[in-house]
């Protein structure tokens, strides 16, 4: 019996698989810097998010004693669960080299700068979560970014219209 060849599966070549985004979070915040960050999960948590059961909306990370932890994700738990149950909104550690961390301290330290989760997604079979750090837009700032996504909107219909012809 001869022995099958397997071709190795280039893991670099797979694309990100998205698992949740946070739009709103461009839109009350200005991006000023992104990271990617490991997270560490329970088995029935990553069974959830492979369901497509992960919401990043109102989440938010903080600093506390050296460690990054990522607070009000909400993550279902798997459907086909035993009686192991884990609590769909508790924090969760972040997994960061300690330089990343020490830069994270200093600037979330200036005034009005905080961490936003932006996308949830897996790379390499790994659920990885891109933080940013941000600052909070204020209402003026919102209008411009709703009055800029209009014209943008108008402008992409006029050329698809003018295109038809």
């Amino acid at each position: 019996m001869t022995a099958r060849k397997v071709e190795p599966r280039e893991a670099k070549d797979q694309p990100d698989q998205l698992i949740a985004d946070n739009r709103k979070a461009f839109y009350d915040y200005h991006i000023l810097e992104t990271f990617e960050a490991g997270i560490a999960l329970l088995g029935t948590e990553v069974k959830g998010i492979r369901e497509g059961h992960a919401n990043l909306r109102d989440s938010y990370a903080r600093v506390d004693k050296g460690e990054v932890w990522l607070h009000n994700v909400h993550i279902n738990p798997y459907s086909h669960r035993g009686y192991v149950d884990h609590d769909p909104r508790r924090k969760r550690r972040l997994l960061l080299h300690k330089s990343e961390i020490r830069k994270l301290i200093g600037k979330t330290v200036e005034k009005g700068l905080t961490l936003v989760p932006t996308r949830l997604y897996f790379k390499n079979g790994k659920v990885k979560v891109a933080i940013a750090l941000a600052r909070g837009k204020q209402d003026h700032d919102k209008r411009e970014t709703l009055r800029r996504r209009e014209t943008d909107r108008e402008t992409r219909a006029a050329v698809k219209e003018r295109t038809r012809r």
